[in-house]
């Protein structure tokens, strides 16, 4: 006999808590169902670990460029792993056990460890128990993708997941993939003074960036001794002694390479194949996701998808705010949508990548008449007083409405210096209001009226 709920969520990432928390704040009867972790990807082996990491690879980082502040640090600079896995535990577990004790606080929210399956397009099983209610709500999330590479099972291969168990420092760490969790981890390994190589099956890092962005990441991390092998596929993976020996092609070369760990960073893969989706009359599209419209609710009367599993983001910041979307749809009766979600991303090395709108290489495909200015971080006064002058700054802006396309930002706060122009661009103002606006000497954003003050026409 199935328990009766007001609402299923299945999967309790970043979207899932909060909505339940919501449906119960308006009294409803909430199911919250969870395989793994409270918090998801991003709480236990995404943002929130990865982050921490960063910032004690900055830490090595400041203290082997001390002499160039004029402080001295005497004797060699060593990283304890141990000590850094044990800071990163400590800050994971305090995010996870604050959910917890919140969740736990709910009282018509009931938390189910298990993993959850469709029955019916109302009803849910998890382990002997079958709920059913009017409105269920996925938030699987996604996983790291493993490619088939011939030998792979047999070798013991990491991913951003397994990573964060790691509390020994690699002799030779091979990355897999030059998107953003690969770039990120290559840069705080490195940081920590493990050799580093990044394997790419493309000519350049995060591709999906500027050919100017992607050179001025290129030049950060392999300053820090990070190196890139592009054009380059994997054939074949062995076992080498306790490491792993990569066969590998590049054009008509062939060669290999051995490493103490592998990191494999080659995308994101949806949490749908436990689903049972076919019971739910639902099914995924070519790319995995559970399609939805803009409301966020699938082609099933009751069923919404939110976060990663749907397609529409594959960010924390994106799944939050499928909740708010959904929340205010579901409980507040409003209209709010995914349309017109202006992208936003950063990519967190040191210096950090802010990125929103439309890059260049998208504006020039669209065909409308822009101008762009780009100014490199070292003409400023922050960056060189710092001594990090790496990366630069780029802004595109409709040339007829005066408003901002997009932007990069890569530098010294350049994460949260973009904001300012997201701002901009979601209030629909036109760029010469912040073109003529004083900002404070001497910080950052203060070059964004400088550089606004030049745009160029794009040619």
């Amino acid at each position: 006999m199935s328990e009766q709920f007001d609402a299923i969520i299945i999967g309790a990432g970043q979207s899932g808590p909060f909505l339940a928390a919501r449906l119960a704040g308006a009294k409803k009867k909430v199911a919250l169902i969870e395989r793994e972790h409270l918090g998801g990807t991003c709480v236990n082996d995404g943002c929130t670990p990865t982050k921490t990491l960063v910032a004690s690879a900055r830490a090595a980082w400041s203290a082997r460029h001390a002499a160039e502040f004029g402080v001295s640090v005497k004797g060699p600079v060593t990283v304890d792993m141990k000590a850094v896995k044990a800071r990163k535990d400590k800050v994971v577990g305090a995010s996870v056990t604050s959910l917890t004790d919140w969740l736990g606080s709910l009282k018509t929210l009931e938390y189910i460890k298990g993993e959850g399956s469709f029955v019916s397009p109302t009803e849910v099983k998890v382990g002997r128990r079958v709920l059913t209610a009017p409105q269920i709500f996925i938030n699987t999330g996604a996983t790291a993708s493993v490619p088939d590479w011939p030998g792979l099972t047999s070798v013991p291969y990491l991913t951003n997941t397994s990573m964060m168990n790691l509390d020994t420092l690699p002799g030779h760490l091979i990355i897999a993939g030059a998107s953003y969790i690969g770039l990120e981890f290559a840069q705080m390994y490195a940081r920590f003074g493990a050799k580093v190589t990044v394997i790419e099956r493309g000519p350049r890092p995060a591709s999906r960036e500027d050919e100017d962005i992607s050179a001025s990441i290129r030049a950060i991390l392999e300053a820090d001794g990070v190196s890139f092998l592009f054009n380059t596929t994997v054939e074949a993976v062995a076992r080498a002694g306790h490491g792993v020996l990569m066969s590998l092609k590049s054009g008509d070369r062939r060669a290999s390479m051995e490493g103490t760990h592998l990191l494999i960073a080659l995308g994101r893969t949806p949490n749908t194949a436990e689903l049972n989706l076919a019971a739910a009359g639902l099914e995924t599209n070519a790319r995995g996701f559970v399609e939805t419209d803009d409301h966020l609710r699938t082609k099933v009367k009751g069923i919404w998808a939110m976060g990663d599993v749907n397609g529409r983001g594959a960010f924390t910041h994106t799944s939050y705010n499928d909740f708010e979307i959904v929340a205010d749809n579901v409980v507040d009766g409003g209209k709010r949508s995914v349309a017109g979600r202006i992208p936003v991303y950063g990519l967190f090395i040191d210096p950090p990548l802010g990125r929103i709108g439309m890059s260049e290489a998208e504006v020039r495909k669209s065909g409308r008449k822009a101008l762009m200015g780009v100014m490199p971080m070292a003409k400023v006064s922050r960056a060189k007083e710092r001594g990090e002058t790496q990366g630069l700054m780029k802004v595109l802006v409709d040339a007829e409405t005066k408003r901002v396309l997009g932007a990069a930002i890569l530098g010294i706060g350049g994460d949260e210096i973009v904001h300012s122009l997201l701002q901009l661009m979601v209030a629909g103002t036109p760029y010469t209001t912040m073109m003529q606006t004083v900002h404070i000497h001497p910080t950052v954003t203060e070059l964004i009226p400088t550089l606004l003050a030049d745009l160029k026409q794009l040619a």
